[in-house]
């Protein structure tokens, strides 16, 4: 069946690359494999794991990192073993210390922090959004019900005041007033609490990215209205409300001028939304517009896209996209196929290139004093991340920080210092400042575990193959300790999205960063694992995101999932009778997929909240052409070929995959696959439990081992 498969798809004779401690050479499928220390460090042969998945999962994640407006503190919260707080450092020392006591795994994530103007108060969110019927996530099933609201903490200790219902708050520069937003609506209060928080503008649509002018004197606004957006500028004294150029367009991403007279915003040509999951490489230009925050004058672009590539606005991983630097304005484009800073003068003209080659640029941060910008991109080293500075008028961009990790988030301190994030391959992701003398100081290190197990951790090997059809892929390779000639067990790990990259360490997203534990622990039991980039996610250039037939549209990363599980059914330490497959979300999918498209491939899988039925998820007919071809690119449409046993995981509060995609396959499966099931009720899509992620990945191991570790190999059973 899989060489039947592979000649529908085009099959091309792969190259196959393994890039760190050996080297792999291929000639027609007679495959020679050469080792020079391969298999290293992280594991036991035996299966028993010289660590536990609890131990995998200890480190605090951090997130949500930020620097006062005076006196040089950094805050960032920190979510150790699902006890979410908020930590501070400050000059000269920079030792982080806590300024929250959340003591529980309650599933109420802490995000949107920012400073008062005096650096005393931190105002935070504490709580998740509502879904569709209004309810707020509640994954520890609390009689009492829970909601999402503002606080605000007094960083030099004190209990944390309620400011009222709602999320994302900014903070007047003016002091002691917090705008935010409660259903679409926007508020303020005080931030002594004394006084109730009210509605300050009743405006119809979503209203959202709130940003006061630096005086304090007015407040920008997104103002969604479904099929169009306006920006919305409030005047505090008025009480009016003014939209700025608005059109049948989605005006979006407001930054004010640093005299705080004008405001430029992003128009995206029609409604700005794209979530059907098919390529998208081109469309009507978007462009950048300036307006009078008085209404003085209309305003008008001050530069538009090229037709062709780069006509469609690709956003950098961050909430802010433009940044206004003295004279021009610096923007994300991919003009070139790869996502780039560029800048134009704000009266308007030609647009500088800023960051040029085959990289992505993937956040920035402008300066403090506005004429340079600092950014984390893959550059010079694809699957990694790190941070470089470059004027916004143009010039050669600097290396700020350099080696075998990650780092990413990049900000500058009041007193000058720059504070980020990193990770590398053993350590997890954690906050450090950059000292003078080129060392990096972590702020919090007593807060790793003493138990973290970071010297038996595998380092991943970066790896080079291809798909099915020829498209070359990468990937992290993850290898169990040398055991001679011995054979294992292996999975391929597909991350979600799927728009994401997994990369050489742990990740700086929440989720990813989980996943890494568990392909830790994986290779510590004796497993092979192959972390899979395929088509369709980023880090890559415009064509690999946008890739031709993706999902819906003919599901073309099925020939991504044959050459992975081909690339493993070659390596001479896989038994190529036990590989499986597991992944999350899009992963959910593409291991769904398969499991129903090539059992005699994959012997069994882990999916967790997967897309089953694109029709059903994209709400759309199986009458016409596009109906057709998106069931046909669905695992549902081949449950007849469906052999390989499966373990099904889901919250059935899922707000990004609908919980139906579950029940339906599980209904489909029934009487014709084995199949175990673990749902987590009033749990949402990335579980906010530290709990429920443990009880999930325990699942998965006891599933694989279950599953692949009896069958025996050429070399006998593990």
């Amino acid at each position: 069946m899989v060489n039947k498969l592979c000649a529908s798809a085009g099959w091309q004779k792969p190259s196959l690359v393994i890039i760190s401690n050996g080297v792999l050479s291929c000639s027609d499928m007679r495959i020679t494999w050469f080792f020079a220390a391969a298999m290293v460090s992280g594991g036991c042969v035996c299966g028993q794991p010289s660590f536990t998945l609890e131990q995998a999962l200890s480190a605090p994640f951090p997130a949500d990192l930020t620097v006062s407006p005076a006196g040089g503190r950094i805050a960032w919260v920190y979510n150790a073993r699902g006890v979410r707080n908020i930590w501070v450092a400050e000059p000269p020392q920079y030792r982080g210390r806590v300024v929250t006591a959340y003591t529980e795994d309650d599933g109420q994530e802490i995000s949107g922090l920012c400073w008062t103007p005096d650096a005393g108060e931190i105002v935070y969110v504490r709580g998740e959004s509502a879904n569709s019927a209004g309810e707020y996530p509640n994954p520890s099933s609390d009689p009492k019900g829970v909601e999402q609201a503002v606080w605000v903490v007094p960083t030099a200790g004190g209990a944390p005041r309620l400011i009222g219902e709602g999320s994302s708050p900014s903070v007047s520069p003016r002091g002691g007033r917090v705008a935010f937003v409660r259903k679409g609506q926007v508020w303020s209060a005080s931030l002594d609490a004394k006084e109730k928080a009210g509605q300050l503008i009743h405006a119809r649509g979503q209203n959202s990215d709130l940003q006061w002018s630096p005086d304090g004197a007015r407040l920008a606004f997104e103002s969604n209205r479904g099929n169009h957006g306006f920006v919305g500028v409030y005047d505090v004294a008025a009480g009016t409300v003014r939209y700025l150029d608005p059109s049948v367009d989605r005006d979006a991403f407001p930054v004010w001028s640093p005299d705080g007279r004008r405001i430029a915003f992003v128009r995206i040509a029609g409604t700005g939304e794209h979530e059907d999951f098919s390529p998208r490489r081109s469309g009507p230009p978007w462009s950048i517009r300036v307006a009078d925050a008085d209404g003085a004058s209309p305003g008008g672009a001050v530069w538009e896209a090229a037709e062709g590539v780069g006509s469609v606005f690709r956003g950098l991983a961050a909430e802010q996209q433009l940044f206004w630097a003295g004279g021009r304005l610096v923007f994300p484009w991919e003009r070139d196929g790869w996502l780039h800073l560029y800048s134009v003068p704000v009266s308007g003209g030609d647009a500088t290139s800023l960051t040029q080659g085959a990289f992505e640029v993937e956040n920035a941060w402008l300066e403090p004093e506005g004429k340079q910008m600092l950014y984390s991109s893959n550059q010079d080293d694809i699957d990694r991340r790190h941070i470089w500075r470059v004027a916004a008028t143009g010039g050669a961009p600097v290396e700020l920080v350099r080696g075998s990790g990650l780092e990413w988030s990049p900000e500058v301190a009041s007193d000058g210092t720059l504070v980020f994030l990193h990770s590398d391959q053993r350590r997890q992701a954690r906050p450090a400042i950059l000292l003078a003398s080129g060392e990096v100081r972590d702020l919090a290190p007593d807060a790793i575990p003493a138990n973290f197990p970071q010297d038996a951790l595998a380092v991943p090997q970066q790896v080079i193959f291809s798909s099915a059809d020829g498209m070359e892929l990468h990937g992290q390779l993850f290898l169990p300790k040398a055991d001679g000639d011995q054979r294992h067990p292996a999975v391929v790990f597909f991350h979600g999205g799927s728009q994401r990259q997994m990369l050489l360490g742990w990740h700086y997203m929440y989720y990813y960063n989980n996943a890494y534990a568990l392909n830790q622990y994986l290779a510590s039991r004796g497993y092979v694992v192959l972390s899979v980039n395929y088509r369709s996610g980023i880090g890559y250039g415009l064509n690999f995101r946008e890739a031709l037939n993706y999902g819906p549209s003919g599901a073309s990363e099925f020939n991504d999932v044959l050459g992975a599980g081909l690339f493993l059914k070659s390596h001479p330490a896989v038994d190529p009778a036990r590989i499986g497959l597991w992944g999350g979300s899009y992963g959910g999918y593409l291991t769904a997929l398969g499991l129903a498209r090539a059992s005699d491939l994959f012997a069994a899988g882990v999916d967790m909240h997967g897309v089953h039925d694109w029709t059903e998820e994209l709400g759309i007919s199986k009458n016409d052409a596009a109906g057709r071809l998106a069931f046909n690119s669905s695992p549902m449409a081949y449950v007849k070929g469906w052999r390989s046993p499966v373990l099904l995981i889901h919250g059935d509060d899922d707000r990004n995959v609908n919980f139906r995609q579950t029940v339906e396959l599980a209904e489909a499966l029934r009487g014709r696959v084995s199949f175990e099931q673990l749902i987590f009720p009033d749990e949402i899509h990335d579980f906010l439990k530290h709990a429920h992620w443990l009880a999930a990945y325990e699942a998965a191991a006891r599933f694989f081992d279950a599953r692949l570790k009896p069958i025996m190999g050429k070399s006998g059973a593990q």
